[in-house]
């Protein structure tokens, strides 16, 4: 009787356990393309900031600025005693 037992045991956990074993086969599957296109995403993401940052350099460059001051706006350089500095000191308040 304990072996029909047991031999029944086995003939229902060994289906169980190889079906166990593709869900989990097909569950690590779908997780590895998930992270694929999360890595591509992720690169995507990287090189779009580098080109970004890129364009930021090239926008915020000195001589470019300088160059549209002067062509496009007509403005011009101040000397240093052409210019006028305003301090402003704020009082301390009696309550803080």
């Amino acid at each position: 009787m304990l072996r029909r037992v047991v031999l029944y045991f086995m003939t229902l956990t060994i289906p169980l356990f190889l079906g166990l074993v593709a869900w989990q086969a097909t569950r690590y599957t779908d997780l590895e393309k998930k992270i694929e296109v999360l890595v591509t995403e992720q690169e995507e993401w990287i090189e779009n900031n580098k080109r970004l940052i890129a364009g930021i350099a090239v926008l915020s460059s000195v001589e470019r600025i300088e160059h549209i001051a002067r062509n496009q706006l007509a403005l011009t350089k101040k000397r240093p005693e052409d210019v006028l500095q305003v301090q402003v000191r704020r009082e301390r308040s009696q309550n803080g």
